[in-house]
């Protein structure tokens, strides 16, 4: 014990497993704001096909994030084929072989944390699982026994990770400071903003440590992933910070860098919250768009339910009109006759003169608003029914 206390010490100065970040007062406002985000996305409803769509997207990202921060060069729609079943060109099949593998692992990981609710402390087992599972079947591919602690010494660049002979005893202590520091109870809810610092920390902590031969970011992402999970982020929410440093990923290099070099993590903390927190506010927006849409929706039919002298052939045309119409966006009269397939095949056997009428009687009832030979939603009466708030006036 006093060999590798000894041996740390000299070498590794920064891997000390203790608390030496700073949680400042903007940081801890950073982290309250992403606590209430995600409050706020455990109490909005959405349909199964809008829920199921933003966790496909979400599954899709974090796999596309997490492998090609390693240098997997597929894009984001060839994973989404891959996730259906296609097949790459055996040239590149180890590239699909990652991408499945992370992707499985992030589908067993969600099983497991939010399906089931079950929970583990941050052991070696576990670690060495998450391994296991990316470096499945990617030969020699795969510079890593997979579920194994490297039995070799490793250079990252110019970093060289600590004596292979170090690593169990290293990773064993790693688990007992993660159970020790951080506090997770399974019978307990833990600590938002803790369990948030928690995840970000023993990605460090990994990607320091490098435990293996190979995959020990994509470990340590899916370690992140499911901490995070654990914590209660919604399964929607998941791909946040994968995709912030696969964005981001000079950055991202260099910000793990400058941890080891100073010798404290305050500064990636702040660099990873600020992710999350952008990322939070993306997905939120994602949920609020739907519920705009989904009022919307509702407001239409009532002012059609009250439009008795519209007959009922127009009334249905009229309606599948407005509501296939983006709501942020402005339309011009020929835009209008292609917002979908179904309103394109409507309008193509009827007259110009009937589009002109159904477009004049849609800014008459209030459901449209024209500018400049355009036309959007009149979601402004929507908007109006929202909470009341003062807005300040800036001085001139």
């Amino acid at each position: 014990m006093n060999d590798i206390k000894e041996y740390m010490s000299k070498n590794y100065p920064h891997i000390i497993f203790k608390n030496d970040w700073k949680i400042s007062e903007h940081l801890m406002y950073k982290l309250g704001q992403a606590s209430a985000i995600v409050k706020s996305l455990e109490y909005l409803p959405l349909e199964p096909s809008v829920r199921n769509k933003l966790l496909n997207v979400s599954l899709i990202k974090g796999a596309q994030a997490t492998t090609a921060i390693e240098g997997n060069t597929l894009s984001e729609e060839e994973i989404i084929a891959i996730s259906k079943g296609d097949k790459l060109p055996e040239s590149r099949q180890y590239l699909e072989i990652e991408v499945k593998n992370v992707l499985e692992a992030l589908n067993s990981i969600f099983r497991e944390v939010v399906a089931e609710g079950a929970t583990a402390y941050v052991s070696n087992e576990l670690i060495c699982s998450f391994h296991r599972m990316i470096g499945k079947d990617l030969g020699e591919h795969f510079e890593a026994i997979p579920g194994r602690f490297r039995e070799n010494n490793v250079h990252v660049a110019t970093y060289r990770a600590p004596e292979y002979r170090y690593v169990p005893e290293l990773m064993k202590q790693f688990c007992d400071w993660l159970k020790a520091e951080f506090g997770f109870k399974h019978d307990k809810e833990q600590d938002f903003r803790k369990s948030i610092i928690e995840a970000i920390v023993a990605h460090v902590y990994i990607a320091w440590i490098h435990p293996f031969g190979d995959g020990n970011g994509r470990t340590a992402r899916l370690i992140e992933f499911y901490l995070l999970l654990r914590s209660g982020m919604p399964n929607i929410c998941s791909h946040i910070l994968s995709n912030h440093y696969n964005q981001t990923r000079s950055e991202y290099y260099r910000q793990l860098d400058k941890a080891g070099t100073t010798r404290q993590l305050t500064d990636f903390i702040e660099y990873a919250v600020q992710g999350l927190l952008d990322g939070l506010d993306d997905v939120l927006w994602d949920v609020q768009q739907h519920q705009i849409a989904n009022a919307w929706k509702n407001y239409v039919y009532e002012i059609f339910d009250e439009e008795q002298k519209i007959n009922q052939p127009k009334r249905k045309r009229l309606r599948l009109l407005v509501l296939s119409m983006d709501l942020l966006k402005n339309y011009t009269l020929t835009e209008l006759q292609k917002t979908n397939v179904d309103v394109a095949a409507i309008y193509r056997n009827l007259s110009a003169r009937t589009i002109d009428r159904d477009v004049d009687d849609l800014v008459g009832i209030g459901l449209l608003t024209k500018s400049e030979e355009k036309y959007c939603a009149s979601i402004s009466k929507l908007v109006s029914c929202l909470p009341r708030k003062r807005h300040i006036l800036k001085a001139t």
